[in-house]
């Protein structure tokens, strides 16, 4: 990152880096997991906490009395970190009151830098991701037209290796994660919001909404707007809202894990057409140094590569290389309840990009009063990529533990 950060601690549900205390009341609540037919481990559970538990934190307390952090939201959503359980097993914990201490730092944590432009998160102390709120200055030779923000610039390993490219000097327009559709139709007109050069359609930042930091996760919330210049006028066709949340996982240093939901509401009556095509949606841009063919390999869950793994579906798919020798790489995983899940990829012959592209299966739209959502998890690694466990974290993803609350 090239802005120096400013720590900015969002005080909120957050739970810190607690003390931990046994309620005061005579009612004992539990929270009692299953999990299930899968092998879990270091897997993130969320569960809705009753509304009539009013503490301002809780922490979870198992059978052998090791305390877990638990971190609430405004939305009364808990959510912890499952060590390990066998496939079969159930787990009990107590829910206890805690106290956070107000000198403790949050293991997540969110910074802006000076000018707010970039949203950078750490966990303990090291960068996971940075985000590109308002745009920043374009590179040298590079047309005032590629400028844009609303975009994960920087993606890092745990060894603080970023694996993302921005302005790449092939296509300008590809930035990190980013998000945009390319061929379009919006009342009989055809804007392009991805292939920003031709001038026909935008995207742009409009706010962040929200930042939290904590003992489990840390993230925001974020609006885009996409914009039809192909008209008489500028018309906003799409609102977008992102939600990205990092994840501090505690034991395996790895690899880091953060997740994304984008949702796309109209912003007018009419909807937007996607015809078929072969990319759009969310896409990613890896390293530079991938830009050598025999330095960028492609591994889907279905075993496809680069050769043979575009159009074809899966539940996952890993992009990755070797960064000054040692490899590194980053794995995204598509959840099931998306739109046309296992969706098909668009994998680049040529240059180190990927995405998820619905449009590839045919035409569809999306529809006034109809929210299209999308679901992403990121697992970025050292190392190759590592298909059991990769299948493993997916099915954590698609398919979480059991949760059941019971008053004793």
């Amino acid at each position: 990152m090239r802005n120096l950060y400013i720590s900015i601690l969002v005080i909120g549900f957050a739970v810190l880096i607690p003390r931990f205390e046994s309620s005061a009341s005579e009612r004992r609540t539990y929270v009692k997991v299953a999990a299930g037919s899968l092998d879990r481990r270091e897997t993130v559970v969320s569960f809705a906490l009753p509304k009539d538990l009013k503490a301002k934190s809780y922490a979870l307390r198992d059978e052998s009395g090791r305390m877990i952090a638990l971190q609430v939201d405004a939305d009364h959503q808990a959510t912890f970190v499952l060590t390990e359980l066998k496939a079969g097993s159930t787990k009990k914990y107590r829910l206890v009151e805690s106290k956070a201490s107000a000198e403790s730092e949050p293991d997540v944590r969110i910074m802006q830098t000076s000018d707010s432009n970039v949203v950078g998160i750490t966990v303990s102390g090291r960068h996971a991701l940075a985000y590109q709120a308002q745009p920043d200055n374009v590179p040298r030779g590079v047309k005032e037209i590629f400028r844009r923000g609303g975009y994960i610039r920087s993606v890092y390993t745990p060894l603080q290796r970023n694996v993302a490219d921005d302005y790449p000097p092939d296509h300008y327009h590809h930035h990190g994660i980013w998000a945009a559709w390319t061929k379009t139709e919006f009342e009989g007109r055809h804007p392009d919001f991805w292939n920003m050069g031709d001038g026909t359609g935008k995207v742009e930042f409009v706010a962040l909404d929200k930042m939290w930091s904590g003992a489990v996760h840390g993230g925001f919330t974020s609006r885009h707007r996409y914009v039809d210049l192909s008209g008489a006028k500028p018309t906003t066709v799409l609102n977008e809202e992102w939600k990205v949340t990092v994840y501090n996982l505690g034991l395996d240093n790895s690899y880091s894990m953060f997740d994304m939901i984008v949702t796309h509401n109209c912003a007018t009556a009419s909807p937007l057409v996607l015809p078929e095509y072969r990319y759009g949606g969310i896409g990613f841009r890896g390293h530079r140094q991938w830009l050598d063919k025999d330095n960028c390999f492609f591994l889907t869950s279905e075993g496809k590569d680069r050769n043979n793994g575009h159009g074809t579906r899966a539940r996952w798919c890993h992009i990755g290389g070797r960064i000054d020798g040692l490899f590194a790489g980053i794995a995204v995983l598509d959840h099931p309840a998306n739109f046309r899940a296992p969706q098909p990829m668009r994998i680049n012959p040529d240059q180190p990009f990927f995405c998820y592209s619905p449009s590839l299966m045919g035409q569809w739209e999306i529809t006034p009063g109809k929210p299209y959502v999308s679901r992403y998890r990121f697992i970025v690694y050292e190392g190759r990529p590592d298909k059991a466990k990769l299948d493993r974290l997916w099915n954590d993803y698609a398919n979480p533990p059991q949760v059941e609350i019971a008053v004793e």
